[in-house]
Order: C-alpha cells, then structure tokens, then sequence
C-alpha cells in the first residue's frame, strides 16, 4: 500500500467517512484506526447528529450504527434516504445484530450494506471497500451504488 513519510496508508486519503456509533470506546477505536488507514473520519453520536452532519459533509460512505438512544439507526437512515439531498450517500449498518433477518431489514430501511459487530478494524476496512469504488489518492473517489447480498 502507498505510505507517506509517517507511515499512514493513503490509498484512502480522498475517502470521507460518517462514523455514527453511541458507544465512546468503539467510536474511538473505529474512528482511530479508519484514520491510521488514511480516511478523513468525521463522528457522530446519535442519529440527530448523523442527520446533521451528513449533510454537511456529504460523506463518501456512513457507518450507522442501528441501535441508538434518542434517534436510532433505523429512523436515522429512512430520513437519509428520504431527502433527495442526501439520498444518494451509501449509508452501511454497522451492528451488533448480526442474524440474517436483520441485514435484509437494515436494507427495507434503505441502508446500502450491513457489517456485523464486533469486527476487528482491518475486517472493517476490508469490508467498506465493498461499497466505495477508490480511486488514486489523486482523483475523487465514486460512491458504490451495487448492494452485496
């Protein structure tokens, strides 16, 4: 993989991520090793400030995590995918609710994909790229619209 002189990965450096996750330590942790692999990585705690915050970064994917206080994941990505303006953004669910049923609803909700956690942060990555094409570090990068079964 391309690095720089500090050793970050920058295939990804166009990449802007929305990671919504209620959890601190998993934010964190998601939020630190998505940057050490060289995305811009923007944060939100709940689906109020998912739905901010989307719009004003237009993301090149969301993480979304389903099951949050206050506004959930579910309601959170249906207003999403709802708003011609941020309709278009690949919104993934990212949760702990890994049996069948629930991919095949977080997808009726309008989500894109859907990873299982817990995921170790290289899987993560892994996965993602399933729903973003990448292009040089050089070049915008092109949202994904294919949903994997």
């Amino acid at each position: 993989m391309p690095e720089t002189d500090s050793g970050r990965n920058t295939l990804f450096r166009r990449l802007n991520i929305l990671l919504v996750e209620d959890y601190d330590d998993a934010r964190e942790m998601y939020r630190d090793y998505l940057e050490f692999s060289g995305f811009s990585v923007h944060t939100a705690r709940d689906g109020h400030e998912a739905l901010e915050k989307a719009r004003s970064v237009m993301p090149d994917l969301i993480l979304m995590d389903l099951s949050m206080p206050g506004l959930d994941g579910w309601e959170a990505t249906r207003r999403l995918k709802a708003d011609p303006a941020t309709s278009s953004l690949v919104v993934v669910a990212l949760s702990a609710h890994a049996l069948a049923a629930e991919g095949e609803r977080a997808r009726q909700a309008g989500c894109d994909g859907f990873i299982a956690k817990p995921c170790l942060p290289h899987d993560l990555v892994e996965q993602m790229l399933a729903y973003v094409t990448v292009q040089p570090a050089d070049d915008q990068p092109r949202r994904q619209r294919s949903r994997r079964s």
